[in-house]
Formats: C-alpha cells, sequence, structure tokens
C-alpha cells in the first residue's frame, strides 16, 4: 500500500508529486495515458497569466498570484524555458476602455504587481503589427510564456528521481474507500493507499463523486489553435489578448518560447471528453476573430492545427483542498485558465495538506532535478564541434526543421520516464515539431525507437493506444485484387 496516490499525470499531478517527494511518503501517480503532459497539458496556450482577470477572492485569483511568483524560479531549477514577455490587453473601440480599467482594478485587488494602461501610440511603438482598430491596452509586465509539456515532463521526472512511481497506461475505472483506505481500481490491479490527490482533469468530477457527496460537474470546453512557423516569432513581443469574455478569455495571439506563434483558442462545451478534433468550423473562427489583432496573419503559414480541453467546473472555480466528508480526499478539480500558472502554488498547497493530514516530515536530502543537456540547435559552432567530437551522434542530424540530432533522440528515450511513442520523442528532443510536421524525420525516429526499445515498428504508436504508424510490412500485405472485369496482365504503366 502507497501513502498516497495522485489520479492524472497532467501538469498539476506532476507538480504536486513533485512536492510530495520532498516528504516521507510513498507516492504513486497513475495516467491513463502512454505518457504523461497528454491531455490538457499539451494542448493550451501556455501562458503564465498575471492574474487580474480572476474573481477576487476567488482560488483562481489567489493561486494565479502566488504560482506567477514562483514560476520563473520553477523553470530555472528545471531548465525549461521561461520568457515573462508581458501581456497586452488590447481595447479595439473606445467601448472597450472603460473595461480595461475594470481589469486594472480587479488585477490590484487580487495583488497583481506591474499593471498599467497605454495608449495608442505607446501600444503602436511596441507592437507595430497590431490591428488598426487598437485604441489603447492594459499592460501585465509579469505575464509570460513556458512550454507545458518540458515542464510536466520535468516535474514528473523529478518526483521520479526522488522515489516517487510513476504509472503510464493505468486508467483509474473505479474508487472506493474501505476502512479508511482508498482503493483505485485499474486494468492491472487495484492501488490501495491512505491518502488520494485527484487530478484527473475534465474526468475529476467522476472520481470525486465516487467518494464524497460534495458533487460536482466538469464540462469539457473544447479550444481550438492553429500555428504558425517560426519565421513569424517576432511578429509580437507580448501575448496579444482581446477583452474577455464569459466562456474565457478570448481569442489571442502569443510568441512561443520556440519562437513559433499560437493563435486561438476557441471556446466550445462538449459532451465527449476525449473530443479534441479540429474543425473547419472553429478554425475559420480562430482567423476570423484573430484578424481584428493581427489582420495581415500569413495564413499560408500554418504548420498545424490543434485543440485541447479544458476542465471548466460548474462551480466557476478551482476546487481545491481535502474533501469535507471524505477525509484523506484531495481535490485539485476544475483546473481550466489559469491552472499552468497557478500549477507551483496549488501544488506546494495541496502537498503541505497531505503531508500533514499524514503527519509526514520532509526527508533530511532531495535530489536535484534531471540534467538536461544544451539543445544542438541552440549551440554555437564551436559548441556543435565539441559535441559532435565527443559523440558522432551529434553529428547525424535527423529532423532538419528543428536540428535534432540522433544524440538527442537517444537521449529522449533512454532519460528516466523516456520517450516510447513519437510524440514521446516529439515533446522531450522536438523531433517533429517544425514545418513538415514529422514528415522527414518520422521513419528514422521510428527506426531509432524500435532499436532501443526492441519493439517491431509496426506495434510503435504517435501517442498510445490504436494510433499504430505502420500496419505491417511489404511482404506481409496482401496482393491487391483487381476490379471486376480487370485482368492482371503484369504490365506497368508510368
Amino acid at each position: 500500500m502507497f501513502d498516497v496516490t495522485i489520479i492524472g499525470g497532467g501538469v498539476i499531478g506532476a507538480a504536486i508529486a513533485r512536492e510530495l517527494a520532498r516528504y516521507r511518503l510513498s507516492v504513486v501517480l497513475l495516467e491513463r495515458k502512454s505518457d504523461v503532459a497528454e491531455g490538457t497539458t499539451k494542448a493550451n496556450s501556455a501562458i503564465i497569466h498575471a492574474g487580474y482577470d480572476a474573481k477576487p477572492g476567488s482560488q483562481k485569483a489567489r493561486t494565479n498570484v502566488a504560482g506567477n511568483a514562483l514560476f520563473e524560479g520553477w523553470c530555472a531549477e528545471l531548465d525549461v524555458p521561461f520568457r515573462r514577455n508581458t501581456s497586452l490587453v488590447v481595447a479595439f473601440s473606445d467601448d472597450d476602455l472603460p473595461g480595461l480599467e475594470d481589469l486594472v482594478a480587479r488585477g490590484r485587488e487580487n495583488g497583481v504587481p506591474g499593471l498599467s494602461l497605454i495608449d495608442e501610440a505607446e501600444l503602436r511603438r511596441r507592437e507595430p503589427n497590431i490591428g488598426p482598430k487598437a485604441r489603447g491596452a492594459l499592460l501585465a509586465e509579469t505575464g509570460g510564456i513556458c512550454c507545458p509539456y518540458e515542464l510536466t515532463i520535468s516535474l514528473a521526472t523529478h518526483a521520479l528521481l526522488n522515489g516517487a512511481e510513476i504509472r503510464l497506461n493505468t486508467p483509474v475505472t473505479a474508487v472506493r474507500r474501505e476502512n479508511g483506505v482508498f482503493v483505485c481500481q485499474t486494468p492491472q490491479g487495484p492501488v490501495a493507499s491512505r491518502a488520494l490527490v485527484n487530478a484527473a482533469g475534465v474526468y475529476a468530477d467522476t472520481i470525486n463523486n465516487q467518494l464524497s457527496e460534495d458533487t460536482f460537474t466538469i464540462t469539457a470546453r473544447r479550444g481550438e489553435y492553429l500555428m504558425l512557423d517560426k519565421r513569424f516569432g517576432p511578429a509580437f513581443q507580448a501575448t496579444i489578448f482581446q477583452m474577455p469574455t464569459p466562456m474565457g478569455k478570448g481569442v489571442l495571439i502569443t510568441p512561443t518560447v520556440e519562437d513559433t506563434v499560437i493563435l486561438g483558442p476557441t471556446a466550445e462545451d462538449i459532451e465527449d471528453k476525449d473530443d479534441v478534433r479540429t474543425t473547419a468550423g472553429g478554425l475559420d473562427q480562430v482567423l476570423r476573430v484573430a484578424a481584428l489583432s493581427w489582420p495581415q496573419i500569413p495564413t499560408r503559414h500554418f504548420i498545424t492545427a490543434f485543440a485541447g480541453l479544458r476542465a471548466h467546473c460548474d462551480r466557476n472555480d478551482f476546487i481545491l483542498g481535502e474533501a469535507a466528508d471524505v477525509p484523506g480526499l484531495f481535490n485539485a478539480a476544475g483546473i481550466e485558465s489559469p491552472g499552468l500558472t497557478a500549477a507551483p502554488a496549488i501544488a506546494v498547497e495541496l502537498a503541505g495538506q497531505v503531508a500533514d493530514r499524514l503527519s509526514a516530515g520532509k526527508k533530511d536530502s532531495f535530489k536535484p532535478p534531471y540534467a538536461t543537456r544544451k539543445p544542438f540547435r541552440l549551440m554555437n559552432q564551436a559548441e556543435r564541434e565539441t559535441a559532435v567530437a565527443a559523440d558522432p551522434a551529434y553529428g547525424r542530424i535527423i529532423c532538419r526543421c528543428e536540428s535534432v540530432p540522433e544524440a538527442e533522440i537517444l537521449e529522449a528515450i533512454r532519460r528516466p520516464l523516456g520517450a516510447t511513442t513519437l510524440d514521446g520523442v516529439k515533446r522531450r528532443a522536438r523531433a517533429g515539431m517544425g514545418r513538415c510536421q514529422g514528415g522527414f524525420c518520422a521513419p528514422r525516429v521510428l527506426e531509432l525507437l524500435s532499436r532501443e526499445l526492441g519493439v517491431p515498428q509496426t506495434e510503435l504508436t504517435k501517442f498510445g493506444g490504436a494510433s499504430r504508424i505502420l500496419c505491417g510490412t511489404l511482404g506481409e500485405m496482401p496482393e491487391p485484387q483487381p476490379r471486376a472485369g480487370q485482368e492482371r496482365t503484369g504490365e506497368t504503366h508510368a
């Protein structure tokens, strides 16, 4: 039996696992998918919010501001990309200007530093590509950007190095509490623990409502995005927001830490909690709304589209802490925006509460994070020559779009909590993230995965489950049958 079970391997679950690993506790994290960061965490805006939008006094407001203050230090410790690029909420009519003043007042009530209003001239000086209807903006100096999946992988790996257990491909099909012990039923068998942390994302209501009479409902809110090639990374320095709506913070335009540009998201409540398809209507909406901020969107240079789900709770706030009627059940539920920003604060707080409940003290020592190497694409010429001399695998470029050598793909597979899928390699080494989206490098990455894992290429997947890339080999494929009225002649026609 474990001391603590965490359900969910997104940024919240991984962050809590890392913080719990500081204590004298046995911890296991259960993730239903093939990797951590496979749900909401991999498909969001990657924004570190300042905290001006959340309702004063709410859990969102409190943990947003606290998490923002912790974020830069966490990323530095874990060697995860982070940039405090600032945020701008732009008024596109004179009628919007009072709304900016309201946001400033709300932000100051929340304790957000670095808020100010700037006029149109200053806005255009900062962002010359902003649309012609812009009249002014709210400047939030503490706004930032990061890489959510890199952060989550690093947090989960750090937890693993400090004794936590990470079980992937382990869905929780039912949960019960017997004689003060929580039992999670999984296809691999039951997992028992003294405490349970519910960080199950869009399924957090399912977990809570099996145990507690204080029920709530999570609705999956789908958001669709478009991504531009990195040649347009300099188009905007800040994250550009339009005025927020009751459905969210609206369609934004933001650079990423890898210098691509994201446009989106939409906001559509859906019934299927696994439906992350993109739609023509949704992507058209992103383009139409984003054009107000950037009329000259280079539509011929999108490299991918994607969708993610936000866990919208019927209480319109995060649900955090121990359930009043179920001692030992700790919720981190309803985590939508600004959940990424709030993750450090939520993790520190909940880990402390769990440790107090179990009367656990901190360990005498805590191992440092997994040490990553400087990416080849960021090395100067001298550093590249040194790397190739030390390891010839650095001289074999597998992903040309992102300049990823074989050595970095092998590292992504061999490292603790290493990749077992194409997407796992992509999120650890960026192979397949560029202009061709894996069109060139995927066959070579499959070869390396197959060799390193000892798994036939036909068994490998894009992201686990039924997402196999290959259906067989040429020698195994059935002969095509001639159509009716047509005979096989053996002739080849050019």
